[in-house]
């Protein structure tokens, strides 16, 4: 997601690596020696000192270059996580799981291809965080629907000794979680926009370009539109969450928003993209699919958006009728 905060030559640094070594097998090593793989890590810990809208830059980058790496699982949630549990980062490349109370845990992203497991489980009203090695947990392989690792975690949780985070942390975890996959799906929407305009743009049909039908027009416009919809959710979200330190007491609300919006957008702009582009979008060949096959795994991710649906319908109805502008301005 691109930011006025990020620095041009960044952010130009970022799209031409991914851009050149997008299938190369060094690719983490490449930018692990660029300071990106951490970039939101203290330096002095091996970190970049970089901060969320950089961050949404790189991901947005990965996203337009259908590059399927974990940078946002490692970077903003499993190293941050262990930054807030006191807890030392190594170099290795991690990813962050939450086990439910038999010690299990479903669709976990990353986790067959992490060298560093961060679990985080409950042990009664104590909530726990430890980095463990993979071989030390059963995992069972599986994928989403772009052929991301989202694997099946067991482990003993009798055998396991964590640090003691808050319950406020945890939940501060699922909201940054949230909000990278709606991050992830703006970049999805908006390269699936660029996709749509240069395609009706050079086709031509019956002796002109496709966009000069007024009916792919509306396609195409629908498409911005809800793309711009969406996006706009997600940086009204990521703006409060960078400005509050991931404390404004609507942030939630604001993430649920941007989910809720980015979840409804994919439907539209799926539709309408592969409408647009005819048989040929469907065609492995074309990039079309790369993204809009990677928006609908995105938005069942993190919470789907039905979920999502359902915690806005219950946050306005507890606060209806007096206090529902005191969730959009609080």
């Amino acid at each position: 997601m691109s930011s006025a905060e990020v620095e041009p030559a960044l952010a130009e640094l970022m799209d031409s690596v991914l851009a050149e070594h997008r299938g190369a097998p060094d690719l983490w090593r490449r930018l692990d020696d660029l300071g990106l793989v951490r970039l939101t890590g203290a330096e002095d810990t091996g970190g970049s000192g970089t901060g969320w809208f950089e961050a949404a830059e790189l991901i947005s980058a990965a996203v337009r270059h259908a590059v399927r790496i974990p940078l946002a699982e490692h970077d903003l949630l499993a190293c941050w996580l262990l930054d807030a549990a006191g807890l030392s980062a190594d170099g290795a490349r991690r990813t962050v799981c939450l086990l439910d109370e038999d010690g299990h845990a479903g669709a976990v992203p990353w986790a067959s291809a992490a060298q560093r497991l961060v679990l985080v489980w409950q042990d009664g009203g104590t909530h726990l965080v430890a980095d463990v090695d993979p071989a030390d947990v059963s995992i069972t392989p599986g994928a989403n629907q772009i052929g991301e690792p989202r694997d099946a975690v067991a482990a003993g949780k009798a055998g396991l000794a964590g640090v003691e985070v808050t319950a406020h942390l945890v939940r501060t975890l699922g909201l940054k979680a949230a909000l990278i996959r709606a991050i992830q799906i703006c970049a999805a929407l908006d390269r699936a926009l660029e996709l749509s305009v240069e395609h009706t743009t050079t086709r031509t049909q019956f002796g002109r370009p496709l966009a000069k039908f007024q009916a792919v027009q509306h396609l195409v416009a629908d498409i911005a539109g809800e793309a711009a919809l969406a996006r706009s959710a997600t940086e009204a979200a990521l703006t409060a969450a960078v400005a509050s330190g991931w404390s404004a007491p609507n942030l939630e609300f604001l993430v649920a928003v941007a989910r809720s919006c980015a979840g409804h957008a994919t439907s539209a702009v799926v539709r309408n993209a592969h409408q647009v582009h005819g048989a040929i979008g469907t065609t492995r060949e074309h990039a079309l699919g790369d993204h809009t096959r990677a928006a609908l795994a995105w938005r069942s991710e993190f919470g789907t958006t039905r979920h999502w649906d359902e915690v806005l319908t219950d946050m306005a109805v507890r606060a209806a009728p007096t206090g529902v502008w005191s969730l959009l301005n609080p």
